[in-house]
């Protein structure tokens, strides 16, 4: 089996240009996105459900660190990218998997922090009020989890979200077992069934409608690393509710660099604590990098975890502009850079490997899950 370095050289690899010159638009690459399949799965012991849920993830080990740590081998990728899944009845399962590079032919594929606050200088982050924007792609892709947290809608019956949303990394959490996700709805007057209440002079009242998930899986890079080390890169998990939730979905995608993103920003929307039963939405620019990890500014408060990061790029293929979701708001880290000490807030960047490992559990077929 080759090794890992091989194996990112492929992954990285992009088959279509970024496009240059007077006609420039940021475009969404091609890559040669990797197989995620399951091996073999055994059932574990039913969980305790005793951890207390934490709203935020905090880690000393900063983009050089991350940068300076080698490269894991094939076999603990595999380890990384083996998961947990946790059903309604809560019993338990965890999942091995191989990792497989398939060529084109035949397949037709192409620490602490220093406040409580996550806010830099001036807050510019904005509350999303009333339905005509609440309701209307892409801010009604977001929604809450009964567990403090913020998720994404990225498929008919699937939210992406943080995986501390979900487990400690050592135990999964209170409530984990009959877990929610919330949907920010109208909330009608007395007597008023699907009324327009919309000509008020006040924001409009809203509720939350709440969908039980039915199963939830989160990668063992979560589970058998932490906040400071590895568990930071796997900081994601994905939940399948019960039922379809009829709202548009934001598709996921492979993250491209940071030079390459329109701006060099992202964009996110969540439930943050300090804001209760608002949606608040902000961008910013990204002011570093790891393989794994995107480092920003983004103000932010609790509750915002779980937040899927997404851009705006041309999609050549169809010719039309689209958002993708590229990762998921972790929490802030207080990083000492040269004895000085650094604020970020730290996202989890999807790259080829999650990519693929995402679409498998979403779609259940690795032929539809050959492109970033």
């Amino acid at each position: 089996m080759a090794g890992l370095s091989t194996l990112i050289l492929l992954l990285c690899a992009v088959k279509d240009a970024m496009p240059s010159g007077p006609q420039w638009k940021p475009t969404w690459p091609s890559y040669r996105v990797p197989v995620i399949l399951p091996q073999s799965t055994l059932n574990l012991d039913k969980p305790q459900f005793d951890a207390e849920a934490r709203l935020e993830v905090a880690s000393p080990c900063g983009p050089a660190c991350h940068k300076s740590s080698p490269l894991p081998t094939y076999e603990e990728v595999k380890n990384y990218l083996s998961y947990e899944t946790l059903y309604a009845n809560g019993s338990l399962t965890e999942t091995e998997v191989g990792i497989y590079i398939l060529s084109n032919s035949g397949d037709g594929s192409q620490g602490r922090s220093r406040t409580k606050r996550q806010i830099y200088g001036y807050d510019s982050r904005f509350s999303i009020f009333g339905k005509d924007f609440l309701l209307n792609y892409p801010f009604s892709t977001s929604v809450k989890l009964s567990t403090g947290c913020t998720g994404t809608l990225v498929a008919e019956k699937h939210v992406l979200t943080a995986a501390h949303c979900i487990h400690d990394g050592k135990s999964y959490v209170k409530g984990a077992q009959k877990l929610r996700v919330g949907f920010l709805k109208p909330k009608l007057k007395d007597g008023s069934k699907g009324a327009n209440i919309t000509n008020s002079a006040m924001p409009e009242k809203m509720k939350f409608q709440w969908i039980r998930v039915k199963r939830t899986h989160v990668p063992k890079g979560w589970i058998k690393g932490n906040a400071n080390d590895i568990g930071m890169d796997y900081d994601y998990a994905l939940l399948e509710l019960k039922k379809p939730h009829k709202r548009k979905f934001m598709k996921i995608g492979v993250s491209p660099p940071a030079r390459h993103l329109p701006g060099g920003r992202i964009h996110f929307s969540g439930y943050d604590n300090d804001r209760p039963g608002n949606l608040v939405y902000r961008f910013c620019d990204v002011k570093d990098e790891t393989y794994d990890l995107l480092y920003q500014q983004c103000d932010a408060q609790p509750g915002a975890s779980g937040s899927g990061v997404y851009v705006r790029m041309w999609k050549r293929q169809n010719h039309k502009w689209e958002r993708k979701i590229i990762g998921i708001f972790s929490g802030h880290q207080w990083v000492d850079m040269n004895g000085t000490p650094q604020d970020f807030n730290v996202a989890v960047r999807i790259t080829p490997l999650k990519y693929a490992q995402i679409c498998y559990w979403i779609k259940g077929n690795y032929l539809d899950c050959r492109e970033g």
